[in-house]
């Protein structure tokens, strides 16, 4: 079976190995979330710092090789590089296993943080080497609801399996193995195709047709791709406040980490959604898109602060996420006009950063603004992001017609 590009078709394997990479995307950490809370009496000298660093660490090591990688494509074969973070997560999902002390743990976590940060911007860069148009509207789409998909089942199978063992959690480091064997098959079909080359060679013309440098001696516009930055680190940063603070302003409410967590469920799941739907929702919203996600994050937001029931709080966390799903990929999609195809990656790579940086700096955010606000309120947090939703879609309906809004299909 061969898959439409919009300039010609890949066999099926060639994409299986793309939406491989895909998930991976989101699972640095996800094996220490469930046993944080045992890791006090699992290793009874470790320090309070140390708890932190293992699970901050390798979001901290992701974005400068998230950079590197980025930049690396331009003069290494792209295969090469993939299958070298691949190797290095792989193993540390290896050595996680076999780590008895928190100092171990602490080191494995770095090496994570390497090996997700080399591959976190290739499996973007393949869509855009790969797809043009609709057809990569369609993959990033599809890339973000299989992110999110495994995001939401990781998130089950490592809770389960940390009633088990503590070490079991680790075993989903593994997965990039499958990856790794399917890179094989990837670099195998490309010879066979005798494709655009995975390196620095040009790619055809009808890849070019909607690129815009800005006549940049970087083959990168600088001005549109910063905004693009902007935005997302902004919409990431607004729509983080459900995993972040969503528990807390529950537990105020009464009610248990399990209904927290069914709502943070909904929240990823309803992110995974607009993925399978991406081309005919943003072929009917055109330039409207933005506004109309940062609309429903907004409305969401609101549903959330106003009300402390379930059947309020539920549709609520949906909303956000179904416009964070939206804006996602949309922003991917743009930074490919922004970029030289040899540039493309690095590009992606500058964007991708703005998700990682939001996540490690939003608690130090969200502190400093309580103690400028002198606040302790949970419920803050969601009325400060619904006030900065609120002027970010009056500014998306503004400017739509402008480059970094309008997402009208070519």
């Amino acid at each position: 079976m061969r898959i439409q590009t919009g300039h010609g078709t890949i066999p099926l394997i060639t994409l299986i190995g793309i939406w491989s990479i895909s998930a991976l995307n989101a699972l640095p950490g996800l094996a220490v979330s469930p046993i944080l809370g045992k890791l006090s009496a699992i290793f009874p000298h470790s320090t309070e710092l140390d708890i932190q660093m293992l699970s901050s660490l390798p979001s901290l090591l992701i974005i400068p090789f998230i950079l590197l990688a980025g930049k690396l494509t331009e003069r290494v074969n792209f295969i090469r590089l993939l299958q070298a973070g691949l190797a290095i997560f792989a193993l540390s999902g290896v050595l996680y296993l076999l780590s008895g002390q928190m100092w171990q743990l602490i080191a494995v976590s770095a090496l994570l943080g390497v090996g997700s940060g080399l591959i976190v911007p290739l499996s973007t860069g393949l869509i855009s080497k790969y797809f043009v148009g609709s057809y990569r509207v369609k993959q990033f789409g599809l890339s973000s609801a299989i992110t999110n998909i495994t995001l939401v089942v990781a998130t089950a199978v490592t809770g389960y399996l940390a009633e088990v063992n503590w070490h079991l959690p680790f075993v989903v480091y593994l997965l990039p193995i499958i990856s790794l064997v399917l890179s094989v098959y990837l670099q195998r079909s490309m010879a066979s195709e005798g494709s655009t080359s995975l390196t620095n060679d040009k790619a055809p013309a009808d890849k070019e047709e909607d690129v815009d440098t800005g006549n940049s001696k970087y083959g990168i516009h600088i001005r549109h791709l910063a905004g693009i930055m902007g935005v997302y680190g902004l919409a990431t940063f607004l729509v983080l406040v459900v995993s972040f603070n969503l528990p807390f302003l529950m537990e105020e409410y009464h009610f248990t980490s399990g209904n927290s967590g069914i709502m943070i469920s909904l929240f990823f799941l309803a992110i995974m959604t607009p993925g399978f739907f991406l081309n005919r929702i943003v072929g009917t919203l055109k330039e409207k898109t933005k506004f109309y996600s940062f609309l429903s994050i907004g409305i969401g937001l609101a549903l959330i602060w106003i009300s402390p029931k379930e059947w309020v709080i539920a549709p609520g966390c949906i909303l956000v996420g179904l416009g964070y799903g939206i804006i996602q990929p949309m922003l991917y999609d743009k930074t490919t006009q922004t970029a030289l195809p040899q540039k493309t990656t690095l590009a992606l790579a500058f964007v991708m950063m703005m998700n990682y940086l939001a996540i490690l700096l939003y608690p130090f955010i969200g502190d400093f603004l309580q103690w400028v606000f002198h606040t302790q309120s949970q419920e803050f947090p969601f009325i400060f992001n619904l006030l900065i939703t609120v002027g970010t879609f009056f500014w998306a309906y503004r400017c739509r017609d402008t480059f970094l809004f309008n997402d009208q299909l070519k």
